[in-house]
């Protein structure tokens, strides 16, 4: 398809096509809708090669992360990257900083210059599809509602049983959870209460702490929830630089790990075996996370049938160090 069909199906001349695709003030919104509407009908998309942006005999996939700085998006972009190397692909990296906004600027200029889109969105997948037509998409992490778009799971219910039962079994009763600071709560809170439930340990309310995804914020968290419940033993964390933070914390507190209380977090970085005590944690494989989205996007670029939902789930298992 090329930029001749869409101004044909949508009856704008070929001037108001790539103004409606570059997002130009100069139509009016019902005209730029009836041209991105035709655009994504005909599975069109802009010409990367004749903006010079790469050469035509490569294949380049973008990788969209919220956050280079965690250590988790650092491993999985790793694992891509060694991925796309050795099927001769090239991988573009673009970091959110965590911001809707951004991650919407980065979407507007995404799909005109890659051949296919790997990572972590915030947005609705309707945005999604608004600015990458006609080009294949794997999400990390999160199941496609929309049938073109294929997902990467992430399968931590049988991990986090594990550490629930560790934690049990070392005769633990007062169990909390330091989740993320998104909006309810996380797929891992629903496991780490189901878990909890199998070994009839309630969770008392106040129990489950909401922490921002640093160091410092698994630090203050872990405070914050020790300050109103000093008898909780053990801590599950949402992932690994949560946990690392609490583990900073519980020292400032004067209380040992893991006798005074044991850590877990989720993820499996190679940080963790960085800090003291080493950090048990209920373990992913990122590079193969991201290696796997590299495939896929591979597959659905050339073609190749792609891999079936079932092939495309990563599983979480715990990996037991010093601090549980």
């Amino acid at each position: 398809m090329t930029i001749h069909d869409v101004a044909r199906s949508a009856g704008v001349s070929r001037q108001t096509v790539s103004r409606a695709l570059n997002d130009k003030a100069e139509i009016d919104g019902s005209t730029k809708q009836r041209v991105l509407d035709a655009a994504r009908e005909l599975g069109y998309r802009p010409s990367r090669f004749a903006r010079g942006l790469v050469r035509p005999d490569t294949t380049t996939i973008g990788l969209v992360v919220p956050d280079l700085l965690n250590p988790f998006f650092t491993e999985v972009a790793s694992g891509a990257l060694a991925a796309a190397r050795a099927r001769g692909r090239h991988v573009v990296v673009y970091d959110t900083a965590g911001d809707a906004e951004q991650e919407l600027a980065t979407l507007r200029v995404i799909g005109s210059q890659v051949d296919a889109v790997v990572g972590y969105f915030s947005r609705s997948e309707d945005d999604l599809d608004r600015f990458t037509p006609g080009v294949p998409v794997v999400l990390i992490g999160r199941e496609p509602r929309l049938p073109r778009f294929s997902g990467i799971s992430i399968d931590g219910e049988d991990g986090v049983r594990e550490a629930v039962a560790h934690l049990a079994g070392r005769g633990h009763r007062r169990i909390a959870m330091l989740d993320d600071d998104g909006p309810g709560p996380s797929v891992r809170q629903l496991w780490f209460r189901r878990a909890a439930a199998e070994h009839g340990i309630a969770i008392a309310p106040g129990w489950i702490a909401s922490a921002a995804q640093t160091v410092d914020g698994g630090g203050a968290a872990l405070a914050g929830l020790l300050a109103a419940h000093p008898d909780v033993t053990a801590v599950f964390a949402f992932n690994d630089v949560i946990a690392i933070g609490a583990l900073r914390e519980a020292r400032r507190f004067g209380l040992r790990v893991p006798a005074d209380l044991a850590v877990i977090g989720f993820d499996g970085l190679a940080l963790g075996t960085l800090v003291d005590p080493e950090l048990s944690s209920v373990a992913l494989d990122t590079r193969a996370l991201g290696a796997l989205a590299v495939d896929q996007a591979s597959r659905l670029v050339t073609g190749t049938a792609p891999l079936e939902p079932g092939e495309l789930v990563v599983r979480a298992r715990l990996h037991l160090r010093e601090s549980a």
